[in-house]
């Protein structure tokens, strides 16, 4: 989530003491031999995501499996929500942008060689393996350009140094509120890559990922079932210390196909 929306980008409700009730939904059971709720809690990315599974599942459903741009959905929807709980778990506040000079990069494999030799030369600099990200953008004229995340301060010299390709813009975030979280900053980071998570004809042939991560750094959730929505939001507030701030049931997400779930977030 980003800000106070939901993954679908809508405004999500704020909790007061306790979590709010989602029985209006129709998540009460009765037993878990009827199906159950299984929550997984990313602490370090300050959100939690519960599903309903029917009897007999192992798996809950995310889209009709059918319709190609049904699944291409699907595929964007997961590839955002794990690109912003890695941006949030390791504190990726820091946004780039790489261009190239000349007639740019027309290569999505070329991009990639490229920005696995930009950040090997940044990890020489900093002495360390470290968290980042990065996701490719089309643009007609120019080709390709990376947009990246960091987590820590690297002088412009030794980025300058790294790319030796063209042009570096820096961004930050100046459209945050006064005093904003670590927390907001990241997801924020990664609203702007969200926005080019998006496969290219060639990108699709070539089976390549929608964006690129530091390996090593991946958030691990914590998993509890129990009986009702309710249930598995309570015991992830007693995990994180606190009611979670915001919280938005599936049944007002936008074009969601798959079981009732609940997103829900801390700041």
């Amino acid at each position: 989530m980003l800000g106070n929306e939901s993954p679908t980008g809508v405004p999500a409700r704020r909790l007061s003491a306790e979590p709010t009730s989602l029985l209006e939904y129709g998540t009460k059971l009765v037993g878990v031999s009827q199906g159950y709720w299984q929550v997984v809690l990313y602490r370090g990315a300050g959100e939690a995501s519960a599903v309903f599974h029917s009897a007999g599942s192992n798996r809950p459903g995310l889209g009709s499996g059918t319709d190609p741009e049904d699944a291409a959905r699907v595929a964007t929807r997961r590839a955002r929500t794990k690109s912003r709980r890695y941006c949030a778990h390791n504190g990726l506040t820091r946004f780039g942008t790489l261009t190239h000079a000349g007639t740019g990069c027309w290569d999505p494999l070329e991009l990639r060689v490229e920005m696995a030799t930009f950040f090997r030369r940044i990890r020489a600099e900093i002495g360390r393996p470290f968290p980042y990200i990065w996701v490719g953008e089309w643009h007609k004229s120019h080709g390709l350009h990376a947009h990246y995340a960091m987590g820590r301060y690297v002088r412009r010299a030794a980025i300058e140094q790294a790319w030796r390709r063209g042009y570096i813009k820096i961004k930050l975030h100046g459209d945050l509120a006064s005093g904003s979280s670590a927390l907001a900053e990241a997801r924020q980071t990664a609203r702007y890559l969200s926005k080019y998570m998006t496969k290219s004809v060639e990108e699709v042939a070539a089976g390549l990922h929608r964006y690129e991560v530091g390996q090593g750094f991946q958030p691990a959730g914590a998993v509890f079932r129990g009986r009702s929505s309710d249930e598995v939001l309570r015991w992830a507030a007693r995990e994180m210390g606190r009611p979670a701030e915001f919280v938005k049931p599936s049944a007002e997400w936008t074009a969601y196909l798959g079981p009732p779930a609940v997103f829900a977030s801390w700041t």
